[in-house]
């Protein structure tokens, strides 16, 4: 009975891929969720680097949402949350602030108030579970939808958020070093050989990064692309 039953899922899941029946949709995002993260949450990325402010949280609340879309049994509040949170800990530094935003979501009383311990659980180790150099598959489909969201890839904006961080952190290198900062970023996470893995693989993200292994390749585009995002950055 159990395989029938997930042979069914399978077939059904199939046919909403192909377009052949209605995508299923999530329950809307609870009101005040949205009062809470508009209110108490999105500000405080303005304290980041302007690869990690507003405009970043709500890209990957976006990409989240349109993303859980394929899963409508996920609880659209919790997917809201976890995006909203999963950099919260970048107010103690970078290097454990997937570990530093999972304390905060856990401690946070509003959350405590809305959601059980078990889906606090379980949206603590999604958030923590969403950094990119993490090798390891995120232990829940919460935490594969909100990396993914975080993974949005597209060209300019990875070169913008790379120049925008070298610029935050690294004054003193001049254009010659930021560009070749940002050159072998790009080829560390996202190259052929890049430590960053795709989750979700009907997602933009694997084919455009397919798209990328292909521009990083062509050194006189990267250099157009990279001076053209530089100049507007120190305008």
């Amino acid at each position: 009975m159990a395989e029938e039953r997930a042979h069914r899922r399978q077939i059904l899941k199939e046919k909403r891929e192909r377009g052949e029946i209605p995508e299923l949709k999530l329950k809307p995002v609870s009101p005040e969720i949205i009062d809470y993260v508009e209110n108490e949450i999105i500000p405080r990325y303005a304290a980041f680097d302007k690869a990690h402010q507003e405009s970043h949280v709500r890209m990957v609340i976006e990409q989240s949402i349109k993303l859980a879309e394929h899963s409508p049994a996920m609880n659209s509040d919790m997917v809201y949350i976890i995006a909203a949170f999963h950099d919260l800990g970048l107010v103690n530094g970078r290097e454990n602030h997937h570990k530093e935003s999972r304390t905060i979501l856990e401690a946070d009383e509003f959350v405590k108030s809305h959601f059980t311990r078990k889906q606090i659980v379980t949206m603590g180790r999604a958030v923590e579970d969403h950094r990119a150099s993490n090798q390891k598959k995120p232990r829940n489909g919460y935490g594969m939808i909100v990396a993914e969201a975080d993974r949005f890839i597209e060209a300019d904006t990875i070169i913008r958020r790379t120049i925008q961080y070298g610029l935050a952190n690294y004054p003193q290198l001049d254009r010659a070093g930021h560009y070749q900062r940002t050159i072998e970023h790009l080829n560390e996470k996202y190259g052929p050989k890049g430590y960053l893995k795709v989750w979700v693989p009907w997602s933009d993200n694997a084919k455009n990064l397919k798209k990328l292994h292909v521009l990083l390749t062509d050194k006189k585009k990267l250099e157009e692309i990279f001076n053209r995002i530089f100049d507007d950055e120190n305008e």
